[in-house]
């Protein structure tokens, strides 16, 4: 099967023939019979000098779908950036859930307050006794608290 990033098949990216199945060489078709052992050679040959020629290409159109595809993911998120000391609520998720709460209950907690930046994205929270929560919370679950 053809991979859709590289329209290429993988048999023939690596040999650059076309792969037949068992029932063309036991059963003989027309592409079959009319293949001899020169003209093959000569095709081989041939292939084979523009065979890296066309991995460089299935190279750039994986590339250009991975980068599609980031672009689109890119589009639908929402950066925020938060300082040391701003109020923020956090999303609740499954297992910081309380055990029978039901659906109703509020998908989000605190406030909480920001006390450091450990990396891009990523933040250490405490709450309005100054006690630090225990690991780190991503931008991801967290919305800015207005009073």
């Amino acid at each position: 099967m053809a991979k859709s990033s590289t329209w290429e098949t993988l048999f023939s990216l690596v040999y650059d023939a076309k792969a037949l199945i068992p029932v063309e060489v036991g059963e003989p078709t027309l592409r079959y019979l009319q293949a001899s052992e020169e003209s093959n050679n000569e095709a081989m040959l041939i292939n084979l000098e523009l065979l890296e020629e066309r991995r460089d290409l299935a190279h750039i159109r994986m590339a250009a779908q991975k980068h599609r595809m980031e672009r689109c993911y890119n589009q639908r998120t929402n950066l925020r950036y938060f300082k040391v000391g701003d109020l923020v609520l956090r999303k609740v998720t499954q297992n910081t859930r309380e055990l029978n709460a039901g659906k109703l209950t509020s998908t989000l907690e605190g406030p909480y307050r920001i006390s450091a930046i450990t990396s891009k994205g990523s933040y250490k929270l405490e709450n309005h006794n100054r006690d630090k929560l225990p690991s780190n919370w991503n931008v991801a679950h967290l919305k800015k608290y207005y009073c």
